[in-house]
């Protein structure tokens, strides 16, 4: 036996004590490392959700209408909201140690390094759930090493930061699964087109393989492979305990049927719409544009999906289809303000232009109802008296003339009502209104009702010479049907953002911008289009659809060279319709300048079927009395024609009419006659 020399044996053991001595001091600085990683982990925070999420536009029913997501569909939802079977199933096959590990599986990455290096190339992976998480928060998969460094840095981050509950959900919704749908939720609706929460055990087995190679895996594409890789993911389950080796048979000879509606291209719900909601996310809720198309928001809207189909439909139906003359539609809830449909062209795949909102056009003689409110403001009553005649008016202190005409020239060469001028849209009597209470006046109101356009304070005005926009219209008489108050526009009534935070409620507002009986009398006015009992001259601008018309409406039609409007409203409906060419075209076809008023009509009687029939409820303060509608005074039992007419209370008319009284004594003096005539030839009868 050799003994050790003592030199020797003090040499080794020196070496001994160094390799102890620097372990130890590596073991340390390994502990100090892990503990400095950990600490700047919580001192950082949670890492920041970069993953962009598809923002969902949803109607008032809560039915879907739309979502942007850049090619990219991405929804969030809770854990809670995905089916147990699914979430099951990714564990078993993607990281079955989730809850057991820290973000790391030391064993698999060792068993998968020696798998590697004997085989010589990549073949098993070994990221966890928090791994993949981690990269899936990188909007880029560049395999770099740093890139790899922030990856684990980020895997750390989330442990140390998020629950278990919470990474798996967050890895659930952003894992990759094809065909440009990122996280279960978009999955399950593409590839079986139900909710997650809903999902089988086939489905869901189907599913949880898809991750590992999206494009090699997906069943549209190689459903072979496919099924192969189903059937891994259930072994994977037995082998985990999640179910049985029979219920794993039976779930793999299920037949699966996919969804196919994706593939093709679906019509846009209410597109105009849509583009006027997001930039009022843009421009009044002060989002920015990637939180508007990635920030996975909720946007809950005013649109009735229902009435958007009816208005669509009568466009498309009224107008011919050859014609190049475009249209737009509007319709709002007047007590709510509530944008309920709106159309901005005939075709928004060839124009996207929207001419509800952004179209600025002459309104024409549906801009009188608000000069006939400022003139109810100003003392006139609905029985006020002027002569319509061609007149030639002077302005601009005597250097300027201005000669309105009727239309096709018809004049009274008489007296007529206010209710008569505004039936039978008088224009004389309209310029001759606007001139006595002053220009200013009806600029100022039709501010006050919210026209956003420029007005020229000139006499033509009175006639809607100054283009405005059709949503302002529609919402200014939206205010006038509400006696006054001022509710919207209202597109968008709620937003949500991908935690499930509301981040935006409207809340009602109803602003009292005009007086309330003066509101009503005008309304009351507006009903007047329809009534042939106002027949003068002429016959009232509405006859022509009045005859289609189920209940009482109030509305006010206008017509230029180049554009033919109807606007109208019950007292739960106000809509109004625009007809005309972008070019600036003149409008010759007779049938053209009807397209206006057979959309409106056709609009709001089928909207409103099934809704009861409401009249116009009068306010406090007015008065409803029978007047004879040619002379604007109190009809007696001599007026062949009488209409029940409201006022502010104290403007009634207290004079009644004289014009029948010679006609009704002679009438009434022959009735007489004939009575006793009567009387004598019965006695006789009876004698005989």
């Amino acid at each position: 036996m050799e003994i050790i020399p003592s030199r020797r044996f003090r040499g080794t053991l020196k070496y001994i004590r160094a390799f102890v001595f620097v372990s130890l001091i590596l073991a340390i600085l390994f502990i100090i490392g892990i503990i400095s990683v950990i600490v700047l982990a919580k001192v950082e925070g949670a890492p920041p959700l970069a993953v962009p999420q598809t923002t969902i536009f949803y109607a008032d029913d809560g039915s879907k209408i739309g979502e942007i997501h850049n090619g990219q569909k991405r929804y969030w939802i809770n854990l809670d909201e995905i089916s147990p079977t699914l979430i099951n199933a990714t564990i078993a096959v993607e990281d079955r140690k989730f809850f057991e590990h820290y973000g790391f599986d030391m064993k698999r990455i060792a068993a998968a390094a020696l798998a590697d290096i004997k085989a010589m190339a990549k073949i098993q992976g070994a990221s966890t759930i928090t791994q993949q998480y981690a990269r899936n928060l990188f909007l880029s998969h560049d395999k770099t090493w740093t890139r790899k460094l922030q990856e684990a840095l980020y895997t750390i981050r989330l442990e140390v930061n998020y629950s278990k509950k919470e990474i798996l959900e967050g890895y659930l919704n952003t894992i990759y699964y094809g065909h440009g749908v990122y996280g279960i939720e978009a999955a399950a609706n593409y590839y079986f087109d139900k909710p997650a929460k809903q999902l089988t055990l086939s489905e869901a087995s189907m599913l949880a393989g898809i991750p590992k190679g999206p494009f090699y895996y997906s069943p549209l594409i190689h459903e072979k492979r496919a099924k192969q890789r189903q059937k891994a993911v259930l072994t994977s389950m037995i082998e985990a305990g999640y179910i049985s080796k029979k219920e794993a048979e039976k779930a793999y000879e299920t037949a699966l049927v996919y969804s196919r509606h994706h593939e093709v291209a679906k019509k846009q719900i209410a597109p105009y719409f849509q583009d006027v909601v997001k930039h009022i996310l843009k421009t009044d809720l002060g989002l920015d544009e990637r939180t508007i198309e990635m920030g996975g928001l909720r946007v809950y809207t005013s649109l009735d999906p229902k009435l958007q189909t009816i208005a669509e439909k009568h466009i498309t139906e009224t107008i011919d289809q050859n014609s190049n003359i475009q249209a737009a539609l509007v319709a709002m809830e007047p007590h709510t303000g509530e944008i309920k449909a709106l159309i901005g062209g005939r075709d928004y795949e060839k124009s996207t232009f929207n001419r509800a909102v952004q179209a600025e056009r002459q309104p024409g003689s549906t801009f009188k109802p608000f000069l006939y409110y400022a003139a109810l403001k100003q003392g006139f009553t609905p029985s006020t008296e002027m002569r319509s005649e061609l007149t030639t008016f002077t302005f601009d202190n005597g250097s300027a003339t201005y000669t309105p005409r009727n239309y096709n020239n018809y004049y009274a060469n008489d007296t007529i009502t206010l209710a008569q001028a505004i039936a039978l849209s008088d224009n004389v009597f309209a310029v001759k209104t606007h001139l006595f209470i002053g220009e200013e006046e009806l600029v100022k109101t039709a501010k006050q009702l919210g026209i956003t356009s420029q007005l020229k304070e000139v006499p033509s005005l009175a006639l809607g010479t100054s283009p405005v926009k059709v949503i302002d219209m529609v919402n200014a008489y939206s205010i006038i049907a509400n006696n006054g108050k001022k509710a919207g526009p209202v597109f968008i009534k709620k937003v949500v953002n991908y935690q499930g935070e509301t981040i935006y409620e409207h809340k009602k507002s109803e602003e009292q911008i005009l007086d309330r009986d003066i509101a009503y009398v005008t309304t009351q006015l507006m009903t007047g289009m329809f009534d042939a009992r106002l027949n003068d001259y002429t016959s009232v601008t509405g006859q022509t659809i009045a005859r289609e018309m189920t209940r009482p409406y109030a509305g006010k039609s206008g017509t230029t060279k180049t554009d033919s409007w109807m606007i109208g409203y019950t007292p739960q409906l106000v809509a109004g319709v625009w007809t005309g060419y972008d070019k600036g075209q003149t409008i010759d076809k007779v049938a053209e300048k009807q397209y206006a008023k057979k959309i409106w009509v056709g609009f709001m009687e089928e909207g409103l079927t099934g809704k009861p029939v409401k009249t116009f409820k009068p306010t406090e303060g007015v008065v409803g009395v029978y007047i004879n509608p040619d002379n604007g005074k109190l009809a007696t039992k001599a007026c062949p024609v009488k209409r029940l007419t409201y006022y502010v209370a104290g403007t009634e008319p207290s004079e009644y009419c004289t014009d029948h009284v010679h006609h009704h004594k002679t009438k009434q003096k022959k009735s007489n006659e004939n009575k006793e005539k009567e009387n004598w030839f019965e006695k006789i009868f009876n004698w005989f």
